[in-house]
């Protein structure tokens, strides 16, 4: 009976989390989602910690399958889509036992089904998700992968091949999956994290087949292989509903191929999971809560300027308010909102696009990007005429928003009266939760943190795990600076008065800026004091 415990009493008995918490998880779950999941997407708990508890409370062993010898032949016993559905892979025979690592092993229908079918007695031993997912895509495939080159001429095993590839990329948290051609090889490398990394290695054979698989599947031109395209293209992955954005470059070895994933899921993100800081919470709360005026969002490419835009817009659309955007391109279709898509060839620019808007009665629009001096004044216009304008700026800080938007040739009259706030913001890799450890600052750190007039006695990193594949980080999150434009900033602004005025008025009147935000959030453990050097410069 006790191997038919709950896994929210295993947890409780440990107090890792409270009755509360459970109820939570409950409410948040989605249909067919396993509570596990949701408290360690939650933040709850982690992944290791789970395993751990079932390991010690049920006696069922931990594998790494990193490192584990899987013996391929067992691989067949049991289906790939069953594999994956229950998220387990058989890796060992021993007698007439069957060895297989789950991700739940708690789950008893899964257990007895694999009985039933396979004859064999099942012992089930526990693995991360991640782990069994890379194992069913690393050893499933194989065969398949073997079968690509006797079939060159077939599209079924390049049509297989790419799917793996797109898998591979959602279960990793991809943001990016690059396809590059070298002169005796492919090489298949996934961003996590922000960091490129190198997963597969395809026969150059494989090329050609794979290209005209992703024209086709983007509807592009598939005898056009000497100009650049871009495409995309709406697909289901895993249950879940992705965007992929592609983008061919002709090279010397052939067309490299880059497949931006949008996780759908991801897009309706709350202003509260957008990693503000208190203070910066409530400022850029106040900032959108206004009825009119312009708000930017600032940083280079990659910074998750769009992900807070959405967010915002998503706090903001509700059935009394007109939302309209204009976009290029259209990265999330969110219900409620009235998207539109700019479109170069026919004519449909940002400027052009935003003057149609504003005769459509909108009460909030959102501009992709301030681009040129043109969609900066409509914008700037439609701000003062009693509309909220949000959009995005290449800038790298939040003051240097106000000489960017001068040099657009805006008349600085019009900059004064219609900026209500800027945002810059980076993202930085959080430390893995599973190895991290406390050690007292260096010099050097302690120095950074003096500077800033932060108190600190110790800072965390990670050691490397499997949870994190040795890098000791996992997952990113945001640090920002909020410039909330006041009276005082305005007058500075008209008087013409340098950017170091403006710096010392808002240092004196406690803005936080990206490092300081940075640095309290590598305080509080989230984050390493390397990261966020590399992303906010010292002053």
């Amino acid at each position: 009976m006790a191997r038919r415990k709950r896994l929210g009493d295993l947890l409780k008995e440990v107090d890792l989390v409270t009755e509360q918490d459970i109820q939570e998880a409950l409410e948040r779950k989605k249909k067919n989602q396993k509570l596990g999941d949701v408290l360690v997407s939650s933040g709850y708990v982690t992944e290791k910690q789970l395993i751990e508890v079932l390991e010690r409370q049920l006696g069922i062993p931990h594998v790494s399958l990193y490192h584990y010898p899987i013996d391929p032949k067992v691989i067949t016993i049991v289906p790939k889509d069953f594999a994956t559905r229950n998220l387990l892979v058989p890796i060992e025979m021993k007698d007439d036992q069957l060895i297989v690592a789950m991700n739940d092993p708690m789950d008893y229908y899964a257990i007895d089904d694999m009985k039933i079918s396979t004859g064999f007695q099942i012992s089930p031993v526990i693995a991360a998700k991640h782990e069994v997912l890379q194992s069913i895509n690393r050893f499933y495939n194989l065969d398949e992968g073997a079968s690509v080159e006797d079939e060159a001429e077939d599209d079924a095993p390049a049509i297989r091949l790419m799917d793996q590839l797109l898998q591979a990329g959602v279960q990793l948290k991809a943001s990016d999956i690059h396809l590059d051609p070298q002169e005796t090889k492919v090489l298949v490398r996934y961003r996590i994290d922000g960091v490129l990394r190198t997963e597969r290695t395809l026969p150059k054979s494989f090329q050609n087949s794979l290209t005209a698989r992703v024209k086709i599947m983007a509807n592009l031109n598939i005898t056009e292989s000497r100009l650049p395209q871009d495409g995309r293209i709406k697909t289901t992955i895993d249950m879940s509903p992705v965007d992929l954005r592609i983008a061919i470059l002709p090279t010397v070895y052939g067309e490299k191929i880059v497949i931006r994933i949008l996780d759908l899921g991801n897009v309706m993100t709350a202003l509260t999971d957008l990693d503000f800081n208190k203070v910066n919470y409530k400022k850029y709360k106040q900032l959108v809560d206004q009825p009119s005026g312009l708000i930017l969002i600032t940083g280079p490419t990659g910074s998750g300027k769009s992900s807070t835009l959405y967010a915002s817009l998503n706090y903001l659309n509700t059935d009394d308010v007109n939302i309209i955007t204009v976009e290029d391109p259209v990265e999330y279709q969110v219900e409620g909102l009235n998207q539109v898509q700019v479109n170069q060839p026919v004519g449909l620019t940002f400027s052009k696009g935003l003057r149609s808007i504003l005769r459509q009665d909108p009460n909030i629009v959102m501009v992709g990007e301030i681009r040129d001096s043109e969609t900066a004044e409509i914008s700037i216009r439609a701000s003062l005429t009693g509309h909220l304008v949000l959009s995005t700026l290449h800038t790298n800080s939040a003051i240097a928003t106000i000489p960017r938007l001068f040099d657009m040739d805006v008349e600085p009259y019009l900059v004064v009266s219609s900026l209500a706030g800027v945002v810059a913001q980076r993202l930085v890799r959080k430390i893995c939760r599973d190895c991290k450890y406390a050690y007292a600052p260096s010099e050097m750190e302690r120095q950074h943190f003096q500077k800033r007039g932060i108190p600190v006695d110790e800072i965390y990193q990670g050691k490397g795990c499997n949870s994190c594949q040795n890098t000791g980080y996992r997952g990113r999150m945001a640090i920002q600076e909020v410039l909330v434009i006041d009276d005082e900033i305005r007058k500075l602004m008209m008087e013409n008065m340098s950017m170091e005025e403006i710096h010392r008025h808002v240092m004196n009147n406690g803005m936080l800026f990206l490092l300081d935000d940075g640095l309290l959030k590598a305080r509080q453990g989230t984050t390493t004091v390397e990261e966020v050097l590399r992303v906010a410069k010292s002053d």
